[in-house]
């Protein structure tokens, strides 16, 4: 009978575990150094600013993220989508929507409120609401909203601000992100940065 202990067997176990160890170290510094490493240098020099998080300043201060919605309530503020992230709204670490079908009794009363809410800081304006205004996006954390989200708060943000409805259309207009192909997407507006401009030029939100 032959015995799996001899010291051939022996040398060829040792040499395979001297292997596996070796695979495993290199492995371990080219996948958990060296590549992002690389991933991180590349990024840094070629897209600083998206790989810095896409942030957007004011005086030199980081304000926000041109990824991420901020809640503005004021009426001087364009208002952004609703979002449905817990415990508070655009929170990055709870990413995701209400799960909510268009048969939720739930997300019809949300629906209502959200209409209610715009129509009482806007009583003269009787346009359609837009849809982006009073649901909220599988994400929750959407940015951006509607050319016609934006325009329907016009009146409500020149008053409030005590600028002409013309001068903040043209801030919108200048705000405005079109897709990069014709077609593709809808025209957006940041609502951060667009705020950001209405700061710039108008007195202080009331």
């Amino acid at each position: 009978m032959t015995s799996d202990n001899t010291p051939t067997n022996r040398e060829g176990l040792g040499t395979t575990l001297r292997a596996a160890v070796l695979l495993f170290l290199l492995l371990s510094v080219v996948t958990g150094l060296l590549y992002p490493l690389l991933l991180t240098g590349t990024a840094q020099t070629l897209f600083p600013h998206q790989a810095n998080g896409s942030l957007i300043e004011r005086d030199g201060k980081p304000v926000g993220s041109a990824l991420i919605g901020q809640t503005f309530t004021e009426p001087g503020h364009f208002w952004g989508r609703p979002s449905a992230t817990g415990p508070a709204a655009y929170n990055a670490a709870a990413s995701g929507g209400s799960n909510l079908g268009p048969t939720s009794q739930a997300l019809q009363e949300a629906v209502r409120e959200r209409i209610a809410a715009l129509r009482a800081a806007d009583p003269g304006n009787t346009a359609p609401v837009p849809v982006d205004l009073v649901t909220a996006s599988g994400s929750g954390l959407d940015p951006h909203i509607s050319l016609a989200a934006a325009q329907y708060q016009i009146d409500r943000v020149a008053r409030a601000r005590g600028l002409a409805p013309d001068k903040v259309q043209a801030l919108v207009d200048r705000q405005a992100q079109r897709p990069l192909i014709r077609g593709l997407g809808e025209p957006r507006v940041n609502v951060l940065e667009l705020n950001l401009a209405i700061d710039a030029a108008a007195k202080p939100v009331r």
